[in-house]
């Protein structure tokens, strides 16, 4: 009779051939990648449009927290208003051209809460596109 010994069951996988093959894959990658040129797109270009893109309308808050405005589009100086005289006027010229972009200027000591009553008036005017102006500085 042959007596065999039963095997004894193996319960963990041996991953050190496995960590071998990333480790290769690794370094095929590493040694690869810096070889690949990145291709190049060509975009598609456009024709220049004949519109030409509406100048927007200026509000200036000054220090003493008069109101101005001046139309770019027209080229027109600056006239003194107030805030309801400023809503007349930008409802006149929404009507005219509601894309018309609309910018807010302020001067350094303007309080923030001065120029940020302008914008909440003119959104809540429904004027779509309000910015604000700043001058380049000099660092």
């Amino acid at each position: 009779m042959n007596a065999r010994r039963p095997r004894k069951q193996m319960n963990q996988i041996n991953v050190v051939p496995y960590i071998d093959v990333m480790l290769v894959l690794l370094v095929i990658f590493m040694v690869t990648a810096p070889m690949i040129n990145p291709g190049q797109v060509d975009l598609p270009s456009v024709a220049k449009t004949q519109t030409v893109a509406v100048q927007p309308l200026q509000v200036t808050i000054r220090a003493n927290g008069d109101l101005r405005v001046r139309d770019q589009a027209h080229a027109g100086d600056e006239q003194s208003v107030s805030q309801d005289e400023l809503l007349a006027l930008i409802r006149q010229k929404q009507v005219d051209q509601p894309d018309q972009p609309v910018v807010i200027a302020a001067d350094k000591s303007v309080r923030y809460e001065a120029v940020m009553k302008v914008m909440s008036l003119l959104q809540q005017n429904q004027v779509k596109r309000v910015g604000l102006l700043a001058a380049p500085g000099a660092n």
